[in-house]
């Protein structure tokens, strides 16, 4: 019976963690704030520790949920080799 607690109970855990990990950025920046906020009500930390908390859970943990980080913004132009830029330069065909 004990096992069949603590598996259910790490089930859960790993549930509860991909549904964060995967969940909108909107949503888990309000959602850390109601549970920061909870979390303070209830007496378990302080008005310093709640802002904290909600600033840690709110964070990405990095690429595959987008935040606006900027990572996945569209790619500047390659450079044109010198070698290519001098064969097309217009004082080259002027000649």
């Amino acid at each position: 019976m004990t096992q069949q607690l603590i598996v259910g109970l790490i089930v859960a855990a790993a549930a509860f963690y991909a549904v964060w990990h995967w969940m909108p950025a909107g949503w888990r920046r309000g959602a850390a704030q109601k549970l920061a906020a909870g979390t303070q009500r209830a007496g378990l930390i302080d008005e310093e520790r709640a802002k904290e908390l909600a600033a840690s859970l709110a964070k990405t943990s990095g690429c595959g949920s987008c935040d606006s980080c900027g990572s996945c913004a569209p790619k500047a132009p390659l450079k044109q080799p010198e070698a290519e830029q001098v064969a097309s330069s217009p004082s080259m065909h002027g000649r």
